[in-house]
């Protein structure tokens, strides 16, 4: 079907897990919802040529690149789509900035404060030629946490008190799991409290419309080493008998305030045995509660204080009817989402806000701000003391 809309070519360097998500986002977005321009996928970019070949055939994208420096310069990209481990976040994105071309970037948005500064000061200097940048933190686009901060912003639970969240995961439970990049500091920045407590991070100062002000934390790596993974196995590939340390934490856990004095409670494991997805937000205020968790994730539980005690409860709200944030362009009600359906949400925000002109969020300057809470965390687990989050 040919489009008579104005055409977003899209370039995407990286092409594995993310790489693939990020992939049926932009083939699934502009065949479900109006956008005002029309993605097209065309080139992506790996070390490896056959096979970025080979994903570029099973993905959908036109043409293939192997230096992604190379894939920067092309006139005919007009977004650059980075689904590459964190250390190479920076470079990418500084470089597509400058070249003009508007920048989709995974979360977290660096590995470093530092790093993340100069990436959000090279935002910021885009958007003043019409160049826009965003970060991927995709769980923003789950139907239920839109409907969470809608309600959050209407009022409808008060005063917000408290807040816990937790992220749970265990693939690597078992300590004869392999090595991978994400348990290598220098290629992941951190561990699960940067791969996984960042999403909670941004989602708890999502729904309140409040940010983290100070945390106390602590993290814990509790395999010190593992099995050296053999070449191409993956996560759970097959392993040698060498071995290597991990350099990242396998949990962490923080308690913090919110602007406003909300109390925040956060946990974020790799090792929580059995809980494969599992995340669990809670916001409690002066009239009312919200709960969500991700292994429900097209539920919303919703408690109004207001109600009689004789009737009052928890309501289960299932978050897919046409007026529901995103659901309308999707299924008849009861027809419940998935995993892969925040990323093609997060397509349409953002090709919509290039469009409009307009700043798409999460911003450069919003990852940045939780890359100073992930940092704070860190030293307090170093220092045994409270750390404040600078503005």
């Amino acid at each position: 079907m040919t489009s008579t809309r104005p055409t977003l070519a899209v370039g995407m360097v990286g092409y594995a897990f993310m790489g693939a998500a990020h992939s049926q986002a932009w083939r699934t977005a502009p065949r479900f919802f109006d956008l005002p321009l029309a993605p097209a996928m065309q080139v992506v970019c790996g070390r490896d040529a056959e096979r970025t070949a080979a994903a570029a055939a099973r993905l959908g994208w036109a043409g293939t690149e192997t230096d992604w420096r190379r894939l920067v310069e092309r006139d005919d990209v007009d977004l650059v789509d980075i689904c590459t481990p964190g250390d190479t976040h920076a470079e990418i994105a500084i470089a597509a900035l400058a070249a003009g071309k508007h920048v989709l970037c995974e979360k977290p948005l660096a590995n470093t404060v530092e790093e993340a500064e100069a990436m959000t000061a090279a935002a910021e200097e885009a958007a003043q030629h019409g160049v826009r940048a965003m970060v991927g933190f995709t769980y923003r686009r789950v139907p239920a946490i839109a409907l969470a901060r809608q309600l959050v912003a209407e009022g409808r639970i008060g005063e917000v008190r408290h807040v816990r969240a937790q992220y749970l995961q265990d693939w690597i439970a078992d300590p004869e799991a392999p090595l991978s990049w994400r348990l290598d500091k220098t290629k992941a920045g951190s561990g699960a409290l940067g791969d996984i407590g960042a999403h909670i991070i941004d989602l708890t100062q999502h729904i309140t419309g409040r940010l983290i002000s100070d945390v106390s934390g602590r993290l814990e790596t509790f395999v010190k080493e593992r099995p050296v993974a053999t070449e191409h196995a993956g996560l759970s590939g097959s392993a040698g008998t060498e071995r290597g340390p991990v350099t990242v934490d396998d949990a962490a856990v923080f308690i913090g305030h919110f602007d406003g004095g909300a109390l925040g409670v956060f946990e974020a494991t790799r090792f929580a045995t059995g809980r494969k997805n599992a995340i669990r937000i809670e916001v409690n205020g002066s009239a009312g509660s919200l709960a969500f968790d991700f292994e429900d994730m097209n539920v919303l539980h919703f408690y109004d204080a207001s109600e009689p005690a004789e009737t009052a409860g928890f309501r289960r709200i299932i978050v897919t009817e046409p007026g529901h944030p995103y659901v309308g362009a999707w299924w008849p009600p009861g027809h419940g989402l998935g995993y892969e359906h925040g990323f093609t949400h997060q397509a349409v925000d953002l090709v919509t806000a290039i469009a409009e002109g307009s700043q798409p969020a999460p911003s450069f300057a919003d990852g940045l701000q939780v890359q100073r809470v992930l940092a704070a965390v860190e030293t307090s687990s170093e220092t045994h003391a409270w750390q404040e989050i600078p503005r």
